[in-house]
C-alpha cells in the first residue's frame, strides 16, 4: 500500500494547479521590486546593515524551528566575520551559530551557481561543525527507517518515513538535476520562483538525504532557488515566517509527503514567501524612515537621548512595547525622574517624540515621530 509521495508510480512527476495562487505570485514578483527599490536609496552602511540583519534573523529562526536555539550575538558575529567585517580571530562562543552563519554567507554568495553533490556535503559540514554523533558531509547510509516522529516513548506518532538509504544517492542525483534543469535558462526552467522554491523543499524534505540537518538544508535551497529565480540574493527570513506557526509549516509538509498532487503545498509555500516578502518590505521601509529620522535630529539630541531613542528603535516596525515613560528613560540612561521627565518633554517639544495614547501625568507614554 502507498503510503508516501516517494512510493507513488509517477514519483517525483508532481503535479498541481495555480488558479489560486496567480494574484499571489503576481504580488510576490511587485513587492520585491518594491523592496530593492527601497534598499537601494539607502546609505552603504545602512544597506549593508540591513541586509546582516534579515541574515541574523534568518539563521537563528532555521534553527529554532528545528528546536535549536543559539547565540544572536554568536550569529552576528560568524556573520559579520565571513563577510570580512572584523577580524577572523574575533573568538565566537557557539560553533553552530558560527557554522550556520557561515552558511547563510554562502548561499548568499553562491546563488547563482549550479547546486552540486559537493555543494550540499560543503553546507552539510558548515552546519555541524565537529559532530561526533553522525557522520557530515556525506548521504545517510544506516540501515533502519528515516523517520519524521513526535510524542513520548509508547506514544510516538510517525509523521513521514523517507525512502531508505540505498536509494538516497540515486534520488539526490534525480534531485539535484531536477533542480539545475528547472533554474532560469534551464531545460526545464519553471519561471515562477516562489513555485519553484515550493517544489524544491518538499522534494528535498521528501528525500530527507542526511542524518541531521534535514531541514535548514531545505529551506537554504527553498532560498537558493528564490534568490536564483529574482537574480539577485533573497532579501527576507523566510524561517522567520515560517516559525510564528511551525504547525502549519508541518503540518502542510506532513500532508503534502503522502501525495504528488500538491496544489495545496503550493499554495501554503508561496504565501509563507509573499508574507515574508511583506514582512521584509515593513523592516525595509522602518529602516529608512530611522534614516531619515537621525537625518532631521542629527544636531538636537543629546547622548543619552540619543541612547534611549536607539533603545527604542531596535524594537523594530511593532514599537517599543508600552512605550517609553519617565521611570523607563531613568532606568535606560541612569538619570533622576526628574532629568529623564525633562529630556522626555524637550524630545516632545522638538517633535522627536509623539505623546502615545493620553496619559497624564504619571502615566503618560511616548513612542518615536517617525
Amino acid at each position: 500500500m502507498q503510503s508516501y509521495n516517494w512510493q507513488h508510480k509517477n514519483w517525483p512527476n508532481f503535479t498541481y494547479k495555480l488558479d489560486s495562487i496567480e494574484d499571489d505570485l503576481f504580488l510576490f514578483a511587485e513587492k520585491v521590486g518594491k523592496v530593492t527599490g527601497i534598499l537601494n536609496v539607502l546609505p552603504n552602511d545602512t544597506q549593508l546593515e540591513a541586509i546582516i540583519d534579515m541574515m541574523v534573523s534568518e539563521a537563528i529562526k532555521t534553527s529554532q524551528i528545528e528546536g535549536e536555539y543559539l547565540s544572536r550575538k554568536d550569529v552576528l558575529s560568524s556573520i559579520r566575520k565571513n563577510l570580512g567585517l572584523i577580524s577572523s580571530s574575533e573568538y565566537i562562543h557557539d560553533k553552530k551559530a558560527e557554522g550556520i552563519g557561515t552558511l547563510m554567507i554562502d548561499v548568499r554568495n553562491t546563488f547563482i551557481e549550479e547546486l552540486t553533490q559537493e555543494k550540499l556535503f560543503a553546507w552539510h559540514k558548515m552546519l555541524l561543525p565537529g559532530s561526533k554523533d553522525i557522520e557530515v558531509g556525506k548521504w545517510r547510509t544506516h540501515e533502519e527507517p528515516m523517520q519524521v516522529i513526535s510524542g513520548a516513548m509508547g506514544k510516538q506518532k510517525v509523521h513521514f518515513e523517507a525512502s531508505p538509504s540505498r536509494l538516497v544517492p540515486h534520488e539526490m542525483n534525480l534531485f539535484i538535476s531536477w533542480f539545475n534543469e528547472t533554474a532560469p535558462g534551464g531545460i526545464k526552467e519553471i519561471k515562477k520562483a516562489p513555485l519553484r522554491s515550493a517544489i524544491a523543499h518538499l522534494y528535498f524534505e521528501s528525500i530527507h538525504p542526511f542524518e541531521d540537518g534535514n531541514g535548514r538544508i531545505g529551506r537554504a535551497i527553498a532560498e537558493k532557488a528564490l534568490a536564483q529565480g529574482m537574480g539577485r540574493p533573497v532579501l527576507m527570513s523566510l524561517s522567520y515566517t515560517i516559525e510564528a506557526n511551525k504547525k502549519a509549516y508541518y503540518d502542510a509538509l506532513e500532508k503534502a509527503q503522502k501525495s504528488i498532487e500538491i496544489t495545496e503545498w503550493i499554495n501554503y509555500f508561496v504565501r509563507t514567501i509573499l508574507v515574508a516578502q511583506i514582512q521584509a518590505e515593513e523592516e525595509i521601509e522602518f529602516t529608512l524612515k530611522k534614516v531619515k529620522y537621525f537625518d532631521r535630529f542629527k544636531d538636537k539630541l543629546s547622548e543619552r537621548q540619543t541612547k534611549a531613542i536607539k533603545r527604542m528603535l531596535e524594537e523594530g516596525p511593532k514599537g517599543f512595547e508600552g512605550g517609553m515613560n519617565a521611570g523607563k528613560y531613568g532606568s535606560l540612561t541612569k538619570v533622576s525622574k526628574a532629568t529623564a521627565t525633562r529630556d522626555l518633554q524637550e524630545l516632545l517639544a522638538i517633535g522627536a517624540l509623539i505623546l502615545l495614547g493620553e496619559g497624564k501625568g504619571r502615566s503618560i507614554k511616548y513612542t518615536v515621530n517617525l
